[in-house]
């Protein structure tokens, strides 16, 4: 048995919640072309007869302007300590910048790091090859991996890879477990995930998403949860006219859900307006987005 943490680190969209789905072969975290989607740490939990790997799935480092921004910052960064194998993935279309640099110093010395090179269906071989031989010889990966996570391309070989840097047998979850995530949490970024998919321009990033209310029955399960917005302006893009926008949000993730659970969901939605949520330390601790150090 080997086991081991991999945390995967990057800027965003670079396709790690893609990659950690992909890994688990099953939907662990929410994705969206939209950067900034993920906001927490997320374990998946890889779990084979003689193998588990918790990867870690963190936000995407950027450049924070709201006290929400900082503790993302600060969660991913996090993650870089005490564990077996970092997971360094970037766009290969757009290859290592200035930004990839200063995060790849702050990490260099936490764990092994691997450079995975992401999206590479959408490269040609010359080009691959070009962003190849400028991070092998820019930088001191412990190993440099071209991966497609939304072809699932190479992925065998990278586990492949990571396996000699892992520990000998430790259980860190029951084999059954596949994320150590919350039914509440997985719930409310469902629905958070349709907004984002429905809600253009900047409301989704100002946007949280809070289960109030679950009761759960044989065969439905009763959900209320709280979209908590910025503005009044986005309470009423994200109702929509006659609330046509907001019935399409419920449909969507009632589906999700229900599709999940393999039960019948009822669903209700409530929106409501908090202005600056993003900047004030103690709604980001209550809904979920700071530990009590940070919120302290």
């Amino acid at each position: 048995m080997r086991s081991g943490f991999v945390a995967i680190l990057g800027r965003p969209n670079a396709g790690k919640s893609t990659l950690i789905n992909a890994l688990i072969k099953e939907k662990i975290a929410i994705t969206s072309y939209k950067a900034e989607t993920t906001r927490n740490t997320i374990s998946g939990i890889l779990n084979r007869e003689d193998l588990q790997i918790v990867f870690l799935d963190t936000p995407g480092i950027h450049e924070a302007k709201t006290v929400l921004g900082s503790y993302m910052n600060r969660e991913a960064l996090s993650q870089a300590e005490g564990v077996d194998v970092i997971y360094y993935i970037c766009d290969a279309r757009n290859g290592l910048h200035e930004e990839d640099d200063r995060i790849l110093k702050k990490i260099k010395d936490k764990a092994p790091v691997f450079l995975l090179l992401n999206k590479i269906d959408a490269l040609s071989k010359e080009e691959l090859l070009s962003r190849t031989t400028y991070a092998a010889t820019h930088y001191d990966f412990a190993e440099i991996i071209p991966i497609s996570a939304l072809k699932e391309e190479n992925l065998e070989e990278l586990l492949k890879t990571t396996l000699p840097y892992l520990q000998d047998g430790v259980l860190y979850y029951p084999q059954d477990q596949n994320t150590s995530a919350t039914m509440d949490f997985r719930i409310a970024e469902i629905i958070r995930e349709k907004i984002l998919i429905c809600c253009e321009k900047e409301v989704p990033h100002l946007t949280a998403v809070f289960v109030e209310r679950m009761k759960e029955t044989e065969k439905r399960m009763n959900i209320e949860a709280v979209i908590v917005c910025g503005k009044e302006s986005h309470k009423g893009i994200i109702i929509g006219q006659k609330g046509k926008m907001l019935q399409k949000i419920n449909s969507l993730a009632s589906r999700e859900i229900a599709e999940w659970l393999g039960k019948k969901v009822n669903l209700s939605l409530f929106v409501r307006v908090e202005e600056d949520w993003l900047n004030k330390s103690r709604r980001l601790f209550d809904l979920g987005y700071m530990t009590g150090n940070d919120e302290g």
